[in-house]
C-alpha cells in the first residue's frame, strides 16, 4: 500500500478545523490536528466529528486530535495557525508581541517532530511570524512560506469579477508585498481571461477595489468579530496540494528573498513557483515606477516589524 501523506495542522480553532475538513475531502492525505493540551478534548472532538463527516461524504483519510507533538512526528507539510487572531480595532502589528512566543515554542517543537516538513504559516502578523519561524529553526528558505498572496489575490479577484460582471474563474490578479494594509495589487499583471483588467473597469473603479483588496481581512473582522477562516483555509491547502503533488504553480506567496526585487533577509509577497522542492523559484515580475515605489512602502512597513520582533526575540 503506498503511504499517504501527512500533514500536521497546528491550531485546532476555525482555520485549523477547516483545513483539516478540506485535507480529508480532497483526500490530500491524513490530518493531525494538533492543539495545546487544555484543547486536547477540543482537536479530537473535531476530529472526530470530521471523520464521522467523511462517512457521509465518502472520504477515506484518517484525522487525529492531538496535544502531543509525537502525533506530528514524520509530518510531510506543516500548517501553522496557532496564535490570537485579530479582533475588531487590532492591527495585525498589535499580535507580534503576544503571537512571537507561540511562534516559538511551535518552532522548538517542530525542529524535533517534523524538521524535513514543508512548512506553510498562516499566523499574524503573517510576514513576520514566517520570518521568525525560520529564524528559531533554520530551516531552508525554500521549505518556509507563509499563506497571504492566494489569499489576497481570491479577494482581490472576487471584486473584480463582480464589478466587470465575469466569472471569477477568468479573472487572475497577483498581489506583491507585505499581507497588511500596505500589500501591492498589481494592476499591470490583473486580467480576465488574458486581457488587461484595464479594459474593463475604469480607472477609479480599480482604485477602489485595491483600497478594498487591502482591507478585505478587516472588513471580515469586523463583521464577524473574528479573522476569516474559509478562503484562507483552501488558500493554504492549494499551496500544500501544489508542493505535495509537484504541480509547479505559481502562486504568490511570502517568501524569503535574498537580493530578489532589492530585499535580504526579508519575507514578503511575491510570486513563487511552488512544487517538490519547495518554493523552486522566485518570479521578479517588470513593475512600473509606481509598483516599485509601492512595494518599497510596504517592505519598509514588514521590515519595522521584523525589528520589532527582533528585540522581542533578543530579550526572551
Amino acid at each position: 500500500m503506498a503511504r499517504r501523506n501527512k500533514i500536521a495542522l497546528i491550531g485546532a480553532g476555525n482555520i485549523g478545523g477547516e483545513l483539516a475538513s478540506l485535507v480529508a475531502r480532497t483526500e490530500l492525505g491524513d490530518a493531525v490536528l494538533f492543539d495545546i493540551p487544555s484543547k486536547t478534548d477540543f482537536a479530537r472532538g473535531k476530529a472526530l466529528d470530521l471523520l464521522q463527516n467523511g462517512s457521509i461524504l465518502g472520504y477515506d483519510a484518517n484525522i487525529v486530535g492531538t496535544s502531543d507533538w509525537r502525533d506530528c512526528e514524520g509530518a510531510d507539510v506543516l500548517i501553522i495557525t496557532a496564535g490570537v487572531p485579530r479582533k475588531p480595532g487590532q492591527s495585525r502589528d498589535d499580535l507580534v508581541g503576544i503571537n512571537l512566543p507561540i511562534i516559538r515554542n511551535v518552532a522548538e517543537n517542530a525542529k524535533r517532530a517534523c524538521p524535513d516538513a514543508f512548512v506553510i504559516v498562516i499566523s499574524n502578523p503573517l510576514d513576520v511570524m514566517v520570518w521568525a519561524y525560520r529564524e528559531f529553526t533554520g530551516a531552508r528558505p525554500e521549505k518556509v512560506v507563509g499563506m497571504a498572496g492566494v489569499l489576497d489575490a481570491a479577494r482581490m479577484q472576487h471584486f473584480l469579477a463582480a464589478a466587470a460582471g465575469a466569472s471569477v474563474k477568468d479573472v487572475r490578479a497577483m498581489i506583491l508585498g507585505g499581507h497588511g494594509d500596505d500589500m501591492v495589487p498589481v494592476l499591470s499583471a490583473t486580467t480576465l481571461n488574458g486581457m488587461p483588467i484595464t479594459q474593463f473597469l475604469s480607472q477609479d473603479t480599480l482604485d477602489g477595489i485595491v483600497a478594498r483588496t487591502r482591507g478585505g481581512g478587516g472588513e471580515i473582522v469586523k463583521l464577524m468579530g473574528t479573522s476569516a477562516y474559509y478562503a484562507p483555509a483552501s488558500a493554504a491547502v492549494c499551496m500544500a496540494e501544489a508542493y505535495l503533488r509537484d504541480q509547479k504553480r505559481v502562486l504568490p506567496a511570502a517568501a524569503y528573498l535574498s537580493g530578489q526585487y532589492g530585499y535580504r533577509d526579508l519575507y514578503l509577497g511575491v510570486p513563487v513557483v511552488l512544487g517538490a522542492g519547495g518554493v523552486e523559484k522566485i518570479v521578479e515580475l517588470p513593475l512600473t515606477e509606481t509598483e516599485r515605489a509601492m512595494l518599497a512602502r510596504s517592505a519598509a512597513s514588514v521590515q519595522g516589524v521584523v525589528d520589532v520582533a527582533r528585540r522581542l526575540s533578543a530579550q526572551g
